[in-house]
């Protein structure tokens, strides 16, 4: 009797445990592969702002009940910072705060809503980057967006998540940091 018991109490916390879901995810933007855009050190100033209006980036949606959200383990502002700091540095910039020519970049957003769906699963994620440029005339400004979907069997597990969220933020870092309209912009 005392073995049923003891093996009752066993299974109820671990159920209690399978059921916990973690409560922040991980990103690891990489710096891309970037080819030098600049031939000589332009000097450049560099900010990243986070302008999102929650710091969570993934939602658990479960119809009529109160959405699980999931915050990241860093700050994104800080882990993009240095994505860009660093690929402006292989892009041939020489990052300076005292510079006359100015980049900022603001994450707008940074969200993966996943819906149950009848067999599984289904995670929309969206991220979306402004840039505002400034040189010795003029300011420009652009806005980068990319999304994905991601589904699958039973439910969203945190790795896939995680997978699928630091591809898009290497992508869209990618995107940025070469594209031809921002560098010549820069380097006027």
């Amino acid at each position: 009797m005392k073995s049923l018991f003891l093996s009752l109490i066993a299974l109820v916390v671990l159920s209690g445990c399978a059921s916990q879901m973690p409560s922040h995810i991980a990103l690891n933007p990489q710096v891309p592969d970037i080819q030098t855009q600049s031939h000589s050190l332009q000097p450049l100033a560099l900010e990243t702002i986070d302008t999102r209006p929650a710091n969570f980036i993934v939602r658990f949606n479960n119809g009529d009940e109160a959405a699980k959200l999931v915050s990241p383990s860093e700050a994104p502002r800080r882990q993009m910072d240095e994505v860009f700091r660093e690929g402006l540095i292989k892009a041939g910039y020489q990052v300076t705060p005292s510079s006359m020519k100015q980049v900022q970049f603001q994450l707008e957003q940074l969200l993966t809503d996943v819906n149950d769906t009848t067999f599984g699963y289904e995670a929309n994620s969206n991220i979306v980057i402004n840039v505002i440029a400034k040189n010795n005339r003029d300011t420009l400004t652009k806005r980068y967006t990319t999304r994905n979907t991601v589904t699958g069997p039973f439910s969203a597990d945190f790795a896939t998540l995680e997978l699928a969220i630091n591809k898009l933020l290497d992508e869209l870092s990618s995107k940025i940091l070469t594209d031809p309209e921002l560098n010549t912009f820069i380097q006027q």
